[in-house]
Formats: C-alpha cells, structure tokens, sequence
C-alpha cells in the first residue's frame, strides 16, 4: 500500500513536470510581436490585454453596485507631427547619401534592403500632421462600447451633459478622441443615422489654464525640469543605440550613424502605428510594412530600443522625479471631488437624473503617465515605499531582466484608467460602505497603497493614495523657485554624471 502511494506520488510529479515543461515551450514558441514593443506608440488593440498573470483580481462582494466612473484616457493612434513629417523628408535625402557611398564603395548591393532604394516618406510634402487616424477612432469607439456593457446601470439614464460630462484638452486629436468614444458610449440611444446616434457636448479648458488636464503645459518648473534632463536623457540613449548601430553596419554594409539608427526606429514605430493610412494610399499589407524598417532590427535591438523608449518615458513623464506627477494633483483631486459628490448625492437619496454618473476625460500621455504614478501603478513594494518616503528609484532594469515598467502597457495610444466607485451593503456600520476599483486598460490592476488589492475601501483610498500627494500644492510645485538639491540618491548621481551635454539623438521630440 506504501509502494503503491509512493508510486502514485512519483507519477504526479513527472506528470507535472511535463506539463510545466510543455506550458513553458509553448510561452517561449509564441512569436514575436514587433507591435507590443513599441512604447508609448504602440496601438490599443496590440497591448491593451498585456496583463500581470501573477496577479488575481478581487471579486466584487455580493451586492455592490457601481454608482460612478472616471475614465482618463489617452488620444487615439494618431499620424506623425509636423515636426516629424519633416524630419522623415530629410532622411528620405540621408539614405540616397548612404545609397551613393555604397555604390561608391563598391558593396553588393544584394546587402542592402531593397526598399531602402528610392525610398520616400508616405507623408511627404504635407504640411499638417498629429490628428486622429481612423484606427484611433475606431479604438475610442470600440472602448465606448465596452465600457458601457461593462457598466450597464451606470449608463442607463438619458444622456445630460451633467450626468455624463466629457472633456477633453484643446488638442484635436484628444476632442476628436472624445466625440468618438462617445459615440460608442451612446450608440443606438438616438435617433441620427441608422446607427441611431445622438450629439452630446465635449468640453474644453483652455491650453493656458488647462491644470487638470494640461498641467504639464501650465507647469512652470516641469518645463524647466524637461529642458534640462533631455540632454541627459539622450546621453543614457547612446550606449545602445551605438552598439545597435555598430551591428546594422556590418550587417548590412552601410555607413549608418547613431541619428540614423534613431531615425529608422521612428520609422520603424511609425508606419507600424499608422499601418491603416497605408492599407488605404499605398495598398501595402501588413507583411510588406514590417518588413521595412522594422526588419532591419533582431527581437533582441527591438527590445533594447524599446528600453531606450521606456526609459526615457520614465524619466521625463514618470517615476524618475517626483515633479512629474505631482503636478497632476489637479486632475486626482478632480476624481476624489467627483466620487465624493457621488456619495453625497446617494445618501441623500437624490432623485435619478440628478446627478453626475460619469467623469470622462481624454487627453495625452503627458496626463495618463503621471496619473498612473499618483496611483501607484507599476511599482514593486519597495518602490512604492520610496515612494511614499519620497526617496529616488533606480531605472528600469534593462532586458533581458523583467520589468514592470512599460510605456506599450502604461499609455500606449488609448490607454486609459478607469476609477469605479461602488456601493455595497454595510450590515456592520464600522466597516467602510464605498469601495474604488482601479481598471488600467480595462483590466483590474493592483494599488500597492491598498495592499496590493484593485479594490480599495474608500477611506483607505483616501488616506493612503490621495491623502500624500495633497501635501503638495500645484502652484507651489510648479510655479515656486525651486532649490537646488544637494547630491545624494544613486539616480541623482547617474544625471550628474551624464549631466554634460552631448550631440546625443536630435531626433525632434513632440507631444505624444
């Protein structure tokens, strides 16, 4: 009988280890995706399901009902700025050089990638760029339309623009975001066209005093903070891009330089973001774009180059100093205020129609990133705590070490957080009645100022998440004279360090 068991138990653990094994070759089988590596550029449909596998989402107790939502959520896939368009017509000119000297040089010219002959920018001679393609429409309305179903009753009444008020910055491409989520949202509760529409009202501050969702354009220090770490930022660009470089030369024989490599990396992102506008110009497939410009790079440079992306993201918009998220104090105090009338208006029974169901709010990655940081997203436990001590964190760790900060996951284009408010049944009245849930993407997402729960007593909410950061006054950290720190922090010595300026990528960097 002992035999038998001990038998049993070996048979098991073979059987389990098998099925491990199997589990882990089909994860490393699974193909690589250029288009979930492309940081902040990358598109919704690519990454939006990007998710911790580690983490269980808690179950919403029995009862609960959602009685508000706010929604903060990033434009759209958009095509490249002015500023981009023109820089991608003076590279069209640098790869004919590049075309010259090979000849010149004798290559083979079997080395050089045949699209690279001739090439000329799908956007060349337009004169107007950064608006919403009709990919990022199509993600705003599809979100609209989920976000409905997964919150019926809070989108049950007739629409008001006091009940569900939407705004969005002066930015185009974020009004026009907007009027598309909204007309997924509302699809099929009017009477226009045969998809029955309705208009509603979109809402805007203006760029000079836009400071819930604008700050980092209204924020005085933060610019000034940005203008100098770039440099910086560029220079802790060079080791990678100088080795990437160094390998695309032997391999293809060109004489390609860091601000090359740079530029074919845009590129690569670019047409991969905007593939739609060539499926209709240039009737190319999605197999004929990828292998341009993307394919000139290995998985593993895709990779690193996405890490150049990230850490740039994180210095300059995320964790990597404290003024970039605290600027948004506005915009979390916004929320705190909305979900506090929600309350309010519950408990005073207040008749339906009456008051505000949903705040729907549509901007930049400048808005979700640093929103993302005053929630505590993203973080490990010890960060979190540095956090709250105000004490500098190390960078993101460079692949092939994991890491949980990813620009393609914390605001790819339509990324968004959504903040639910609850009300459950409190039977026992010294337990919090109000709960917030915290959805990134659409998927419930940890807040380490909760104990590691999407799900967040009110109160807790209050006290460890909002209570912090209202410490710091908007117009004190952005407006005041800021003093020089004395150096101290690892990540304070790093910039010192790199501080000097150089050429670095020149690259012309823009609004996301």
């Amino acid at each position: 009988m002992k035999k038998k068991k001990v038998m049993s138990f070996f048979v098991t653990l073979i059987i389990f280890f098998f099925f491990s094994l199997s589990i882990a070759e089909e994860e490393e089988e699974k193909p690589f995706d250029v288009r979930q590596h492309l940081s902040t550029v990358s598109r919704y449909g690519a990454v939006k399901d990007i998710a911790d596998n580690d983490f269980i989402p808690s179950n919403v107790p029995e009862g609960c009902v959602p009685i508000h939502l706010n929604l903060v959520a990033r434009h759209g896939t958009r095509s490249p700025t002015k500023k981009r368009i023109k820089a991608l017509d003076n590279f069209s000119a640098r790869l004919e050089v590049l075309i010259r000297d090979a000849k010149e040089r004798s290559l083979p010219m079997e080395r050089v990638p045949s699209w690279i002959h001739g090439w000329k920018s799908p956007w060349q001679g337009r004169l107007t760029g950064g608006e919403l393609i009709i990919k990022g429409e199509e993600e705003l309305y599809q979100l609209g339309i989920r976000v409905r179903e997964m919150f019926p009753n809070l989108f049950d009444e007739e629409y008001h623009p006091d009940i569900y008020p939407i705004k969005a910055t002066q930015v185009p491409r974020a009004s026009a975001s907007a009027v598309a989520f909204g007309m997924g949202l509302f699809s099929n509760n009017g009477s226009l066209g045969p998809g029955r529409h309705r208009a509603f009202a979109v809402t805007s501050e203006s760029r000079a005093s836009d400071i819930v969702l604008r700050f980092h354009d209204c924020c005085h220090n933060y610019k000034d903070f940005r203008k100098r770490k770039e440099p910086a930022v560029d220079k802790l660009k060079e080791p990678i891009l100088d080795e990437i470089t160094a390998t695309l030369v032997r391999r293809y024989g060109l004489n390609f330089t860091r601000q090359d490599t740079s530029s074919l990396w845009f590129l690569c992102k670019q047409v991969i973001t905007s593939l739609l506008v060539f499926t209709i110009v240039l009737e190319a497939t999605v197999l004929d774009i990828t292998n341009q410009a993307c394919s000139l790079f290995s998985p593993s440079e895709v990779t690193l180059l996405e890490w150049t992306d990230d850490l740039e993201v994180f210095i300059l918009k995320g964790y990597g100093n404290s003024i970039n998220y605290r600027m948004g104090i506005p915009l979390l105090e916004d929320v705190l205020q909305s979900m506090e009338q929600a309350i309010k208006a519950e408990e005073e029974k207040s008749r339906p129609g009456s008051f505000e169901k949903a705040r729907l709010r549509f901007a930049h990655a400048e808005t979700v990133v640093p929103f993302s940081c005053l929630l505590g997203l993203f973080l490990e436990k010890s960060e979190f705590e540095k956090i709250q001590k105000e004490q500098p964190l190390q960078l993101p760790p460079k692949p092939p070490q994991k890491r949980k900060w990813r620009g393609s996951t914390v605001a790819p284009f339509a990324g968004n957080n959504i903040l639910v408010l609850y009300s459950c049944p409190a039977r026992d009245k010294s337990k919090s009645k109000h709960f917030v849930q915290v959805l990134h993407n659409e998927h419930p997402i940890p807040m380490l100022g909760c104990g590691g729960s999407d799900l967040c007593p009110f109160e807790v909410f209050k006290e460890k998440i909002v209570a912090p950061h209202q410490k710091h006054d908007y117009s004190t950290v952005c407006n005041a004279k800021q003093e020089p720190k004395p150096s101290g922090g690892k990540f304070s010595q790093i910039f010192q360090w790199l501080l000097p300026s150089g050429k670095g990528n020149k690259f012309p960097k823009d609004e996301f």
